[in-house]
């Protein structure tokens, strides 16, 4: 383990050309979590690259040369005979010890409760992060997007390859029924959809009990693979279902719903901007805090817009409703209504002014 310490310690870092990202790490300790392929080891070593090659020691936890007890006797030392100053776990799992050190960074899909450890969580590219890797930005930028989604790896691989490269990169990471759970999610993909449902519809093609489903969805949830959404109110209601990335539904499932997909992108946009939401009946998402009412319809006009207002006017008045955002594809516009602000936006300039 000496030697392998030696080799991990001298391997110079290469990564290809690096997009900065809307987090980026200081001289702190972190834990950063976020799902396979979200860039969790480019971010950490772009860091690495900013400093000097001596003071730091980059291991990858997966790294099957490693004999562990072994690793852990002779880790503490060796930080210290070298002086080496920032210490990464990368694709980290507990039984590696933590050395005395200036700066600790570990990753992981888990997340960790490690006290002195600062919490960031990484998700796949926004609209605003997925332009950078754009040659241009033109009116194909969000068509784009739709194809390939967050996953930056994405840009790099063959279009007949992406979505055999996607599933490979989830049974890699996820045990046989967290992968058959995440394909039905996929399925059912913006809609209510509840575990024992789920289960209901498993259990006929495959053999699992319900306590296994249970726990392998709850890890689909930690892991943000999948998030709920909670109707206003009502806690006890069977929640909505959202992917973590958009290319899971295209990589999935060959079922299409272009409209599911692009409530999905518009969700994934408020999750990354740390807003709560709930939705209601005929609302895809409501915001409490800014009482506020996001409606996704990806072709609408303004006829569509009023019968849609229309249904939700009950909502509207008991809520106070102050503004209502129907985002679209590339429609602009919008209609008077006595309480409630009403705008039509196109996804894109909805996506980047927030």
């Amino acid at each position: 383990m000496q030697n392998l310490l030696e080799e991990l310690y001298k391997t110079d870092i290469i990564i290809n050309k690096f997009h900065f990202r809307k987090i980026y790490l200081e001289n702190k300790n972190y834990q950063i979590n976020g799902i396979v392929q979200s860039g969790k080891t480019k971010l950490i070593k772009n860091y690495l690259l900013s400093l000097k090659k001596s003071s730091y020691l980059y291991i990858d936890c997966s790294d099957v040369r490693i004999m562990i007890d072994e690793f852990n006797s002779l880790l503490a030392d060796f930080c210290l005979s070298n002086k080496i100053n920032t210490l990464v776990f990368d694709n980290y799992t507990p039984d590696f010890n933590f050395p005395n050190i200036s700066q600790l960074i570990i990753s992981s899909q888990i997340h960790y409760e490690i006290d002195f450890l600062i919490t960031l969580k990484l998700f796949p590219l926004d609209y605003e992060e997925f332009l950078a890797y754009e040659h241009k930005y033109d009116s194909s930028a969000l068509n784009h997007f739709f194809q390939l989604g967050g996953f930056a790896a994405m840009h790099k691989i063959n279009s007949d390859e992406r979505y055999t490269y996607i599933q490979k990169s989830l049974k890699s990471t996820l045990d046989t029924q967290e992968f058959e759970i995440l394909k039905l999610c996929a399925k059912m993909m913006a809609q209510k959809l509840s575990p024992f449902s789920i289960y209901e519809r498993l259990k006929q093609t495959h053999k699992i009990s319900k306590d296994k489903l249970y726990r392998c969805y709850e890890n689909l949830q930690n892991k943000n693979y999948i998030h709920l959404v909670q109707k206003i109110n009502h806690p006890k209601a069977t929640k909505k279902i959202y992917l973590c990335d958009i290319s899971l539904r295209l990589a999935l499932t060959s079922e299409k719903n272009f409209a599911r997909l692009f409530e999905n992108m518009v969700y994934l946009e408020l999750k990354k901007s740390n807003k709560t939401v709930y939705y209601d009946d005929a609302i895809d998402f409501y915001l409490p805090y800014t009482n506020e009412i996001i409606l996704c319809v990806p072709f609408a006009d303004e006829r569509t817009l009023f019968k849609k207002v229309e249904a939700i006017e009950a909502f509207i008045f008991t809520n106070n409703v102050k503004t209502i955002s129907v985002i679209t594809m590339n429609n602009e516009g919008g209609i008077s209504h006595p309480l409630s602000k009403i705008e039509m936006m196109p996804f894109d300039i909805w996506a980047l002014g927030d």
